[in-house]
Parts: structure tokens; C-alpha cells; sequence
């Protein structure tokens, strides 16, 4: 009996510090790690524990934004860099950005207002480049390309958004896809790499691209309309 007592004690010392780290590790406008980045707006949060934060003088956060626990937020390739004057990475007010999630900045990436990802979200706007075969990849220089996620769009678990990307309002990413290229405004978009599968049309409802039969009929056939730029080679991500 008094070995099962403290094994119950234990796990409830060890449960109640984990939940108590958790509270007063929050990110906050308030508390010293907030006050690291060059903005981060009333009402945000980062929960705690998170993933690889810096380059926080290079990042900006709005207001009323959400962000899971282990994401990783960097600016630049290593802590300390300086990136010059402005921030490059941006996220904007009200977003919620799900566990796990990369966003990695080196350029310019903007995400914009009310944006919620799923977990396991990888954003980011370099990559690295692979022009000369002779030369392993991960000496070869980065290529950069500013990525810019328009307010009110979805991007679901697993998602990747690779440089270059621009996705409009009003969009879901499905979970999984691989974005690089431009999506328009108000539509699905799935698969790697990404198409459209469906938009919104006004007066006319939610359709499917032409090819691809009526709206009811279910998921979009081969047919449909590719995202544009992603019929380019896409760089491996990271």
C-alpha cells in the first residue's frame, strides 16, 4: 500500500509542477520573452513549452493571436543575425497558429489576420538552392522568396508552404498539400502540389473547376485547375 501511495504521489507532484510550468511559462506582451520581439500584440499568447524562438527583433505578432505549443518562430538563419531594419516575419491579429507549426523567415513572410493553421504547419521563404550538381546541397546558397498568406484562410495539419507562395483570402489549404505557386482568393486547394478543387463564385455558389464535373459530384477529378507557378520544380522544403 504505501508504494502505490507514492507512486499516486508522484505522478501527481510530476502532473501538477508539468500543468503549473505550463501556466507561468505563457508568452505574453507582458513578460520578458515578449517584450524580445519587435511587436507582439494585447491579448496574444504563446504557450509554453515552445519550439526554437529568435531572431524575435524580426518578428512582429497582432493582437488576440493564439500560438500552440513547440512552434518554432525564427527570423534568419541563426540567433543574432541582423536582418536590418524591418521585420520578416509578420503574423497578424487573431490568428491561431496550431502545435508543432515551423514558420521560418529570412526574407519577407507575412501571414495575414485571422489565419488559424492545424498543427504540424510548415511555412517558409527560403530553400535551399541545387544549381550546381557537383556541390552538395547544403552548401549551395539559399534562394529566398517572399511568402504571403492572405487574412482569413486555413491551412490544414501538415500543410507546407514552400517560398514564393501567395495565397489569397478566404482559402483552404488542405491538410497535407504542398503550396508554391499562387492560390486566388476563396478556394480549396489539395494535393502535392497543390490544385484547386474547388471556388467560390458569386451569385453561383462553391463549384468545381470546369473540367471537373458539377459541384456535387464530389472530389475534383485530374482536371483541375493547377495552382499557379506550382507546375515549376519545387525546391525540397528545408
Amino acid at each position: 500500500m504505501t508504494s502505490a501511495w507514492l507512486r499516486r504521489l508522484r505522478w501527481r507532484a510530476v502532473h501538477w509542477g508539468w500543468e503549473a510550468a505550463q501556466r507561468s511559462g505563457v508568452v505574453t506582451a507582458d513578460t520578458p520573452a515578449g517584450r524580445r520581439f519587435a511587436a507582439f500584440g494585447r491579448g496574444s499568447m504563446a504557450a509554453f513549452p515552445p519550439g526554437s524562438v529568435f531572431g524575435e527583433r524580426w518578428i512582429t505578432v497582432g493582437e488576440g493571436t493564439l500560438i500552440g505549443a513547440f512552434v518554432t518562430m525564427s527570423a534568419g538563419m541563426v540567433p543574432g543575425q541582423d536582418l536590418g531594419p524591418v521585420p520578416v516575419l509578420r503574423i497578424g491579429d487573431r490568428c491561431v497558429i496550431g502545435r508543432g507549426s515551423h514558420i521560418v523567415a529570412h526574407h519577407s513572410l507575412v501571414i495575414g489576420d485571422d489565419v488559424f493553421t492545424g498543427p504540424y504547419v510548415y511555412i517558409t521563404d527560403q530553400n535551399h538552392g541545387y544549381a550546381d550538381p557537383d556541390v552538395p546541397i547544403g552548401r549551395q546558397m539559399p534562394l529566398n522568396a517572399a511568402v504571403r498568406i492572405g487574412s482569413g484562410s486555413w491551412l490544414g495539419t501538415g500543410a507546407v508552404i514552400l517560398p514564393g507562395s501567395c495565397i489569397g483570402r478566404n482559402v483552404v489549404i488542405a491538410a497535407g498539400s504542398v503550396v508554391r505557386g499562387t492560390v486566388p482568393d476563396h478556394c480549396v486547394a489539395a494535393g502535392v502540389p497543390a490544385r484547386v478543387i474547388r471556388s467560390y463564385v458569386p451569385g453561383g455558389g462553391w463549384t468545381l473547376p470546369a473540367s471537373s464535373g458539377p459541384a456535387s459530384s464530389g472530389p475534383a477529378s485530374p482536371g483541375a485547375t493547377a495552382v499557379q507557378g506550382a507546375a515549376q520544380p519545387a525546391d525540397p522544403a528545408g
